[in-house]
């Protein structure tokens, strides 16, 4: 590969360390058992922002390092000041913006703290000498990629200021038991923008994804060192900031269409939380050669393999039909219990014959048609019942069919539907 321009190559310095001799001895690292450690020193501190409690796996580790990822207007300085602002004492920092831009944002979203201390700085060597100064419960370096180092080389943003600025954080977090909080761009591929080892640096990594056109936000854990990656966070982008949903399937519910074809409920589970969104298919007569397949939410792939199971084992001819597939709200259907959601929503479409809107349906599909059970079963139906769903559309399985889980999750209101093959319900 060849640039096309001349003049392009920098001299960059290399640090090299001398080798020691070999009669210097090293002193040995200071060790301690399990029941010296005392495990209040690292007591959890909640952020009084429960949907992120919940993600990070129960509030602040002290002494840890949070990455958080996004793309611009997603809403990432909104969620960090809004964190900043309900902490005792915190310190936000901003190589971004102004002290004066910061305070226009905060009184849009009408923060008040008085133990809030803003300031806009991009040495590193200077944000440090601040935090050991102030020690504040937490720190938020806005951003990653507009900081830099004069021990190193190179503009700000590049990979070896980004490293470099990232690990003298880290070693101030460790040492100090602090907690600082990175916000970092994204790139096109949706990562961290920065050297890939940013990434392995950091104790937590979350992402705040969704449309920053639409209303709901995820956030996400990619990376937690002290907690489950599993759980999401929901929340709703206000004119006062991202406001916590507290009932995420009631939300995603909400603006659904009474009765129209081609609409299921689907219940996904999302860490140890179960979520109700609404799966949507579109099916019409193509007008090429070549039916077009189109998902939002709902991986390709699988919605490949559900038509071909749907055409082969169902006898549904939708070789000359275009299906669109949509999950709507934001969510990422990317579990097998969302198949049979879909693989109906598909079918009721072709067919334009409404399932209704009192009906959720969860299960795994295979190539040869059968309906497989999924996890968590209890926790998903008992949230259908909770949302005020009259039934449940599934595979038992074995155990669970010998009336346990009514026994079990209480449920009364409900009727649950036990299918083992997708042509059964697709002839019904």
């Amino acid at each position: 590969m060849e640039c096309g321009k001349w003049g392009t190559i920098d001299k960059e310095a290399k640090i090299i360390r001398e080798k020691k001799s070999e009669t210097n001895e090293y002193a040995p690292a200071k060790l301690s058992s399990l029941s010296e450690i005392k495990s209040e020193n690292a007591a959890r501190v909640k952020t009084n922002i429960n949907e992120l409690d919940r993600v990070l796996g129960g509030g602040l580790v002290p002494g840890s390092i949070i990455l958080l990822g996004g793309e611009p207007g997603i809403g990432k300085s909104t969620l960090a000041l809004q964190l900043a602002s309900l902490l005792p004492s915190s310190l936000y920092l901003s190589g971004e913006e102004s002290a004066e831009q910061i305070k226009l944002r905060a009184d849009r979203l009408s923060v008040k703290a008085q133990n809030l201390k803003i300031g806009n700085e991009s040495n590193i060597e200077t944000i440090i000498s601040t935090i050991k100064k102030e020690r504040p419960q937490i720190t938020i370096v806005d951003s990653v990629q507009t900081i830099y180092s004069d021990e190193s080389v190179g503009e700000a943003g590049n990979l070896a200021q980004v490293r470099a600025c990232t690990v003298k954080l880290m070693e101030l977090a460790k040492s100090e038991h602090l907690t600082i909080v990175l916000i970092g761009q994204v790139t096109k591929e949706g990562t961290v923008a920065g050297p890939k080892t940013l990434e392995h640096l950091v104790d937590t990594v979350l992402y705040l994804e969704g449309d920053r056109f639409h209303q709901f936000r995820i956030l996400r854990a990619a990376k937690n060192r002290f907690g489950s990656t599993d759980e999401v966070g929901v929340f709703s982008m206000e004119e006062n900031g991202l406001q916590e949903v507290k009932n995420p399937s009631a939300a995603f519910l909400g603006e659904r269409a009474e009765n129209a074809p081609g609409n299921v409920v689907a219940c996904l589970m999302e860490g140890t939380r179960p979520i109700l969104c609404e799966v949507q298919a579109l099916v019409n007569k193509t007008a090429f050669g070549y039916p077009v397949r189109k998902s939002n939410g709902f991986d390709l792939n699988r919605l490949h393999m559900l038509v071909a199971v749907l055409e082969r084992r169902a006898g549904l001819n939708l070789s000359q039909y275009d299906i669109h597939l949509n999950i709507v709200g934001g969510l990422t259907a990317d579990e097998p219990a969302a198949d049979l959601a879909a693989a109906l929503a598909i079918a009721s479409a072709y067919k334009d014959k409404s399932l209704g809107s009192d009906m959720a349906a969860f299960g795994e599909i295979g190539l040869s048609g059968e309906i497989r059970p999924v996890s968590f079963t209890e926790k998903r139906i008992k949230e259908c019942e909770g949302l005020g769903l009259k039934r449940a559309l599934t595979n038992l399985g074995k155990k669970n069919n010998q009336n346990v889980i009514p026994a079990k999750a209480g449920i009364q209101k409900i009727k649950i539907i036990d299918i083992k093959n997708i042509s059964e319900i697709i002839r019904i």
